[in-house]
């Protein structure tokens, strides 16, 4: 049995819309949710979409090159506290079968089979998300998510 830490969970699965919300537009029940209790855990793709994300926010003018690399430098303390998971190809067959709630994009599909690579009760795992259809399937799947 997974060791169960005060808040109720042991994992904590911190997917790309919630580190954007965090990173970049400073939200704090994101950053509260993405600094809770449980080993954090992201994919590789958490990682990439969110410099993705930081990187079109210059192109477009919501923040400043300078702005950039404080949130670059914040994405890189923040990865040294978690786990990453690849998007390997157990991961990517797992994509090509359907989920609870359909539609899911590829993406989305891509971080909720990534979650399910976390070998722990779904009960012991949080995944954190402002993405409706990542939340409603990882509901359906047994998840808490915040």
């Amino acid at each position: 049995m997974e060791p169960q830490l005060a808040g109720g969970v042991s994992f904590r699965y911190v997917e790309s819309s919630a580190l954007v919300a965090a990173g970049l537009e400073g939200d704090a029940t994101a950053m509260r949710a993405i600094r809770g209790e449980g080993v954090r855990v992201v994919s590789a793709l958490t990682l990439a979409e969110t410099r993705r994300t930081f990187a079109v926010a210059v192109v477009r003018g919501r923040i400043s090159h300078d702005q950039l690399r404080s949130r670059l430098a914040w994405l890189r303390r923040f990865e040294r506290f978690c786990e990453i998971i690849d998007v390997s190809s157990s991961v990517l067959a797992r994509v090509g079968r359907p989920f609870s709630v359909e539609p899911v994009r590829s993406l989305d599909a891509i971080h909720l089979a990534t979650v399910e690579t976390i070998e722990a009760d779904p009960s012991l795992v949080a995944v954190v998300t402002r993405d409706r259809r990542v939340r409603e399937n990882a509901v359906a799947m047994g998840y808490h998510v915040e």
